[in-house]
């Protein structure tokens, strides 16, 4: 394992705090949900709206910052995280705690003022969701974490749009989940097949560590395959337009090419050689998800 020597530790800054919310994550989050308020019924509120936004920011940092602290042992042994402020001595275990712990509090309290309970239980189940089942279970037990955690990931859309609405009862707010729900799969399997190694020797059961390279590979396409249509379908309930529908298949079959060129490919067998297709998809796959919502936002928010 991995030691820290103390000796070289600089002290923590702001940045070292900053960067315990997973600011990147919180961007996608922050994006996804800001669709949401926006594409629900009703002429909404400046002020709430906004308020319900940054309810959604803080309780993504507070999510990441609780799962940097119950994930600091694992993220000292791989090579991609062992630099992050916990691993790395910056910042102590009980800060991450304490933080995580402070923010999902304060960020739960201003969604019920700025959108009503069903937001804010909605809020809290996805914390709940992504620090205890998904952190502290799921992911250290079945190479199928990623699937069933990645509902914590999804459900922003449907927060925004109940803080709005203050209901979830349209199809609308579920079809923007479960294009999030199924691009989740692919997106970390691709990097999951990049980082193989570290995953394996820190003994987190991904699916390259459990099944192979090749069986992820298969599994990547086939969510690929069903994440294309599902893009497509805000078309067939009303939500957005035909021009929306054609950006959404563009991206969806360039996202399936990807995964059949990544199929084709020995990317994740240990040569670094052989990786680019799962570079290529992943860094695609995080262009793809904000090209859909972005496109959603202009055809139905700016109509």
């Amino acid at each position: 394992m991995a030691v820290v020597d103390v000796t070289h530790v600089r002290p923590a800054s702001a940045s070292d705090y900053f960067a315990l919310l997973k600011p990147r994550v919180m961007s996608l989050v922050v994006f996804t949900g800001l669709v949401g308020y926006i594409t629900a019924p009703g002429a909404g509120n400046f002020v709430l709206g906004f308020a319900a936004v940054l309810a959604i920011a803080v309780a993504a940092g507070a999510a990441g910052a609780l799962n940097m602290w119950y994930d600091s042992d694992i993220d000292l042994i791989m090579t991609r995280t062992r630099s992050r402020p916990i691993p790395s001595g910056r910042v102590p275990r009980e800060e991450a705690l304490m933080l995580g712990l402070t923010l999902s509090v304060l960020s739960v309290v201003t969604m019920y003022l700025a959108g009503g309970l069903l937001a804010a239980g909605l809020l809290a189940f996805t914390i709940f969701f992504y620090a205890g089942v998904y952190t502290m279970w799921l992911k250290r037990l079945t190479p199928q974490n990623i699937v069933i955690g990645g509902l914590s990931g999804a459900l922003p859309p449907a927060i925004a749009w109940a803080a709005k609405a203050d209901t979830v009862s349209s199809l609308d707010p579920w079809i923007m989940v479960a294009i999030i729900f199924m691009w989740t799969p692919p997106h970390f399997w691709a990097l999951s097949l990049l980082q193989n190694r570290d995953y394996a020797a820190a003994r987190v059961p991904m699916l390259p560590v459990t099944h192979g390279a090749q069986s992820t590979r298969r599994h990547i396409f086939a969510y690929s395959l069903l994440l294309a249509p599902l893009g497509v379908a805000p078309l067939f309930t009303g939500l957005a337009g035909p021009i929306y529908a054609a950006i959404a298949g563009l991206l969806g079959a360039f996202f399936v090419f990807l995964a059949w060129r990544l199929l084709r490919s020995q990317a994740g067998d240990g040569e670094p050689a052989h990786d680019k297709p799962a570079r290529d998809l992943f860094g695609f796959s995080i262009i793809y998800l904000f090209a859909v919502f972005a496109a959603l936002l202009a055809d139905r928010g700016f109509s």
